[in-house]
């Protein structure tokens, strides 16, 4: 049965931002609600721009039920073209992946994104020349390689007004004070200098304008090279020990280059590994993490367990959830990144030594450690301010490549890797596992890994300081020829008004150290889909290590070989580090001092709000972090207006408006999806079909067919 709403009457239009021109649109298009499994869904018209991909319906010229979070550039039915990550078109009930030039046109269009929504769209009622136009057009635009100057970013960049709101705290790194002021702040301006060598970019284009290094080393060393082999200061810790990060030389070099090479770095340890500089710890990242294209497969098998278009996907999958959710590896190279991470921080907390971390571009995972590395040892970094500069600092400044890496531009697939989605993974573990010491919200964290794709925000669209600078000159619509005037993702009132800006800020932020041990205890996201690895539900261990013996024997017993496997998949950790470890959780948390993450297997956790938004199944009617949140809030806006009377009262005049946060009535008809989605009928599970039920009747069968990692009868170790 198809419920259908009928064809809208009225001319719906889209909204064009400044510089934003449509392409191409097809009417009579009939968009699927695949939450049930049943034919429900809209008719409405489909356009494509060269920003975004659009679905009109009669909802969409109204202002009704419109969402509390709403994304002023980017609508609920709005797919930025950067966001498009597959297109399939439904053949005679068959998928088939869409690219380049298409002989036959399909009768549905399902387009997954990168953001995980699936839309459906179904083009069996329109036009046959509309249908060659907009599957045609969508293609093109969001899948075929494109030049950097066709990037909507400088159609918007050249068109739209600059009138955004100044007032940003976020340091950007791109003067000479601000690293200075930044040496000042961690005291580390004894021994490191801010340089300005790479003026005009003559040292490296890959490097900043402006960077900090030992005092010691000097100019013709920083050019003799192109910057390689050179420590490059990240930042300094209260007892004076630094972390440093490094470009390392191409592995393949003949024997006479490799031997001055290895003289040159020789000259360069021991400069700065004599006083008055610490002890010197290298940590070549690329042997003791995974690589890139590890980390690339991983999340793609990772993504597809979300990437679910109707409920008898979910619930076919939710049977053998954990071993798909552990074969993946996604959680486990999160673990491994965390461990790195508090590895470092022993080092530089610990053992008062200097870390250099080692890499061959010292644009990838250097940026991951050393931003984790960050946050978990200075409190400014937890501030939302603080984490915007570090963000700017070591990945936008520090020369991350965005656009290969997120694959803007649709180049080059082998380029591809997530690792700044990495890094917010890696920050959310440590957001939920101690909430009071973050000023801002996972619902921060979730819109900022969403702004990857926003193509207005020159934040997230550049390789290197160096690529941003030299595309800045350009003519504007208004023939006024000019630098381009980029926005910058940190200006969060480009997207979200002052209401919904009120859900990236965490009311229960501490803003004084609060040593309240039972703070630490955080609600567990309860699900009746787990969404970590078991480990053990019974008991903790009062030994809090890293691995715990005592544990082991119950794994291999009731889990199998499978999950033993996963926990011993990292080599023990040394003594002292896992002293360190014990001996810090075993103390009351400082929310304004060190974070060490709980890395033990069921610890680290799919981050629920990124991953699970968009699917009604997996939803907690009233219930979920978003529950606790409406409460918080209501509470303040309740203890404001009491203020505001009581100030009324005592006759003192208020001026300005008083700081409001959203009143999120009706709480109890939220569910675990907002605030992206508002609340949808609950799916219930299917009842199993018969052929299940044979199966139930011998269960070994099941578990050998549904788990193939598991082997309860087999030969334990």
């Amino acid at each position: 049965e198809i419920h259908i709403k009928e064809p809208i009457e009225k001319e719906v239009n889209p909204r064009l931002l400044p510089g934003e021109l449509l392409l191409c649109e097809a009417s009579t298009v009939y968009k699927y609600v695949q939450e049930d499994g049943s034919n429900r869904g809209t008719y409405g018209k489909l356009v494509c721009t060269n920003f975004k991909i659009s679905f009109l319906d009669d909802d969409s010229a109204s202002d009704d039920n419109e969402p509390q979070f709403k994304n002023k550039i980017v609508g609920e039915n709005d797919i930025t073209l950067q966001c498009v990550d597959q297109i399939y078109g439904v053949y005679d009930e068959k998928k088939k992946l869409l690219t380049g030039q298409l002989r036959k046109y399909p009768e549905t269009l399902i387009i997954y994104c990168k953001d995980l929504r699936v839309f459906n769209f179904c083009l069996r009622y329109t036009k046959e020349e509309e249908v060659k136009r907009i599957v045609s057009g969508i293609v093109h635009h969001s899948q075929t390689p494109k030049l950097l100057k066709r990037l909507f970013l400088f159609s918007y960049a050249s068109a739209a007004p600059n009138n955004t709101d100044g007032s940003n705290q976020t340091v950007m790194f791109e003067t000479l004070e601000d690293w200075r002021d930044e040496l000042e702040r961690t005291k580390g301006n004894v021994k490191y200098k801010a340089v300005t060598t790479n003026e005009g970019y003559r040292v490296s284009e890959k490097l900043p304008l402006y960077f900090v290094v030992p005092i010691c080393i000097s100019e013709e060393s920083i050019l003799k090279y192109e910057g390689r082999g050179i420590p490059i200061w990240c930042w300094s810790c209260h007892n004076g020990a630094a972390l440093l990060k490094m470009s390392s030389f191409p592995k393949e070099q003949d024997d006479s280059t490799s031997q001055m090479q290895k003289a040159f770095l020789d000259g360069i340890y021991k400069t700065i590994s004599k006083p008055p500089y610490e002890l010197l710890k290298m940590d070549d990242l690329s042997s003791s993490l995974p690589s890139l294209q590890d980390i690339q497969t991983a999340y793609t098998r990772f993504k597809q367990l979300f990437l679910i278009d109707n409920s008898t996907d979910f619930w076919a999958t939710d049977v053998k959830w954990f071993s798909l959710l552990e074969s993946t590896n996604w959680l486990e190279i999160i673990r491994r990144v965390l461990k790195k991470a508090i590895e470092v921080a022993e080092c530089l907390e610990i053992q008062h030594t200097n870390v250099l971390l080692i890499e061959e571009s010292a644009t990838d995972l250097c940026c991951v450690i050393s931003s984790l590395v960050q946050v978990m040892m200075d409190s400014y970094s937890r501030t939302k301010s603080g984490f915007q500069s570090l963000i700017q600092k070591e990945w936008v400044i520090g020369g991350h490549s965005f656009l290969d890496r997120c694959n803007h531009l649709h180049k080059s697939e082998k380029e591809e890797a997530p690792v700044f989605l990495l890094l917010l993974n890696c920050v959310w573990q440590l957001v939920q596992q101690y909430p009071p010491a973050f000023e801002f919200t996972e619902t921060y964290l979730t819109v900022l890994s969403d702004s990857l794709y926003v193509p207005i925000f020159s934040t997230f669209f550049f390789n290197s300081q160096h690529q941003r600078d030299t595309n800045k000159s350009g003519e504007s619509l208004k023939t006024q020829s000019g630098p381009f005037r980029f926005l910058t993702v940190w200006d969060w009132s480009v997207q979200f008004d002052p209401k919904a800006l009120a859900f990236l800020n965490n009311p229960l932020y501490a803003e004084k150290p609060k040593p309240d041990r039972s703070q630490r205890k955080t609600a567990r996201f309860k699900h009746q889909r787990q969404l970590s690895l078991p480990l053990t539900q019974a008991k903790p261990s009062t030994k809090r290590g890293f691995f715990r013996e005592e544990t082991d024997h119950l794994i291999k017993n009731i889990l199998g070989k499978r999950i033993g496997k996963f926990i011993n998949s990292s080599d023990e950790p040394p003594n002292s580090l896992r002293e360190f470890y014990d001996s810090w959780h075993s103390k009351p948390v400082d929310y304004h001092g060190l974070l060490l993450p709980r890395i033990d297997g069921p610890e680290i956790k799919v981050w629920a709000q990124r991953y699970l938004r968009w699917i009604p199944e997996a939803q907690l009617h009233g219930g979920g972090t978003i529950a606790t949140a409406a409460k918080i809030l209501d509470l303040m806006e309740e203890v404001q207006s009491l203020q505001v009377k009581m100030d009324e009262e005592h006759s003192q005049a208020v001026s300005g408006d008083v700081c409001s946060v959203p009143l999120l009535r009706n709480s109890a008809r939220l569910s675990s999806l907002f605030p992206f989605a508002l609340l949808q009928r609950q799916s219930v599970k299917p009842a199993l079909p018969t052929s299940t039920w044979k199966d139930l009747e011998d269960e070994d069968d099941l578990v050998k067919r549904d788990d193939e990692f598991v082997d309860l009868s087999g030969d334990m170790l």
